[in-house]
């Protein structure tokens, strides 16, 4: 291995820590920029306009402040987990404390795209794969805060498995991640007709329908048992835990998708392989 191949997970993981950082703001606006479009498609459904123009909000629009006061963050105040280390982890101006949730979303993504150059090299199925870890991630926490599942990022995550499989770049031939996608779609999509024919009650969103068809399209049909089995057990024990704990919110609901992420982790980590082999081992267990 070159001095080059070794350094590799270095200079990756360190654009996992600048990456990680706009995560957060996706993470946070999103959400806000999906509900004024709602708003906005409400009020021209109405007839209303409104009286003045709302500001620009974006991704990239305004720049990242407190929340708690608004104070405008310095550059030197969005450096990756160094400014919140710096800042013991409150804001400069108010002393309100920052969630530790920021770097840590940091040091994750820096993680994983680390280990995605650690296997992969510097290649375009690294590229692919962090592509594919941070859009996850962004996923799983947009789903825990909102319980919602954006288009702009489920879709996407989708097609680029996709095209991934077709360039060669994932473990998975296009057959394979095509008749994954489908798969993954319409077993959701049945299981959600049937729970609420017998029960007259919504057991999930579609938006976990279009999650796991992107994880088919990522890691095959053989994958989704394997996945779907891993994300269940874990939403079962930590929906005790949090049961228990008496940690569950309004109506005593969790969002799927987060585990449905984590099982994507897994099988990402371990690979399509192993993961059935791991299926195979409690059924024969």
């Amino acid at each position: 291995m070159t001095w080059f191949g070794v350094w590799d997970p270095v200079w990756v993981g360190l654009v996992g820590l600048l990456f990680g950082s706009f995560l957060n703001v996706v993470i946070y606006r999103l959400p806000k920029m999906m509900e004024a479009q709602w708003d906005r498609d409400c009020a021209e459904h109405l007839g209303q306009t409104p009286a003045t123009q709302a500001p620009t909000f974006n991704l990239m629009v305004p720049r990242s402040r407190c929340q708690a006061c608004g104070h405008t963050l310095s550059w030197y105040e969005n450096i990756p987990v160094l400014s919140y280390v710096a800042l013991r982890g409150r804001c400069k101006a108010c002393k309100t404390a920052i969630s530790p949730r920021y770097p840590l979303i940091e040091i994750a993504t820096a993680g994983l795209f680390a280990l995605c150059a650690q296997r992969w090299g510097i290649s375009f199925s690294t590229l692919a794969w962090c592509g594919f870890a941070a859009t996850l991630l962004a996923l799983a926490m947009i789903d825990w805060d909102t319980t919602l599942l954006p288009d702009d990022l489920t879709l996407p995550l989708l097609w680029a498995g996709l095209i991934a499989a077709a360039a060669g770049w994932t473990q998975v031939d296009l057959r394979t991640a095509l008749w994954g996608a489908v798969a993954g779609y319409l077993s959701l999509w049945l299981i959600y007709w049937g729970f609420k024919l017998l029960t007259g009650k919504e057991g999930m969103g579609y938006g976990d329908f279009k999650l796991y068809a992107a994880l088919g399209a990522w890691f095959g049909w053989p994958t989704l048992l394997p996945i779907i089995l891993i994300s269940s057990v874990i939403g079962a024990v930590i929906g005790i835990a949090l049961k228990f704990s008496s940690g569950l919110r309004e109506g005593g609901y969790i969002p799927f998708g987060p585990f449905l992420a984590g099982a994507g982790f897994a099988a990402m980590i371990w690979g399509p392989d192993r993961l059935q082999a791991v299926l195979l081992g409690w059924i024969g267990g």
